[in-house]
């Protein structure tokens, strides 16, 4: 099954990061209700602060779109994180590549 990851990039000013965590926290209830999403993750940058990663994997594009954003769960998520909106900076669909494994840090010893 090819998956598809969407990344989404924000900027958040640092005294707005409490409030926007606490957003997504909320959202999470209905990305996690969704029978099209597979995971998700929230991302902080350490070397600019302000810059903020969500990662979500879907089971295609058009389960995306047609599925989540047209579902029963996308209000609730839209509701919690549409202050946030405007901060967006990137929001884009990819597809993973065969280029991938563990690294040496994952391996058992």
């Amino acid at each position: 099954m090819t998956t598809t990851v969407e990344y989404i990039r924000y900027r958040i000013a640092l005294d707005d990061q409490p409030a926007f965590e606490d957003a997504y926290a909320r959202a999470a209830d209905a990305l996690a209700a969704s029978p099209e999403c597979i995971d998700y993750e929230l991302a902080r940058c350490e070397e600019e602060p302000e810059l903020y990663i969500l990662r979500i994997r879907w089971t295609s594009v058009d389960a995306h779109l047609d599925g989540f954003r047209k579902g029963e769960h996308f209000p609730a998520f839209f509701t919690a994180i549409r202050p946030y909106v405007t901060a967006i900076e990137e929001m884009q669909h990819y597809v993973v590549t065969e280029v991938a494994g563990p690294g040496k840090a994952s391996t058992p010893s």
